[in-house]
């Protein structure tokens, strides 16, 4: 069998009073995911559990992502989160507050047998 990418999902995520890095993030991957029903695992007779899907998210602090959080919103298979320097921090008229983005990439991969294709 041999591990190929199936799928690259893409997404943004805001929050916008509470400068909650994580929310933002979350937001993103489940904009990424939410958008579409994905049905290339049952076409080639796989169960949705055996995709392997690497996350990447992109905000201007990193450190502030929980990453356990954006595992969580995978509906199937297993996955990884990556935190990279990304994104946008907006701040308000006042300068008392900012406006978080994050943007999420989701690569889909699946372990297909040989001789078979998509």
């Amino acid at each position: 069998m041999a591990l190929k990418r199936m799928v690259l999902q893409i997404g943004m995520g805001t929050d916008i009073r509470g400068q909650d890095y994580t929310k933002a993030a979350v937001r993103a991957l489940r904009d990424a995911l939410w958008h579409n029903s994905l049905s290339v695992a049952d076409a080639l007779g796989l169960p949705v559990d055996s995709m392997q899907v690497e996350v990447t998210i992109g905000v201007p602090r990193p450190d502030l992502v929980d990453k356990e959080a954006v595992l969580a919103v995978l509906p199937h298979g297993t996955g990884s989160v990556n935190v990279v320097e990304g994104g946008l921090e907006i701040a308000n008229d006042a300068g008392t507050n900012t406006t978080i983005l994050a943007n999420a990439a989701a690569v889909v991969w699946l372990d297909v047998p040989e001789g078979k294709s998509p």
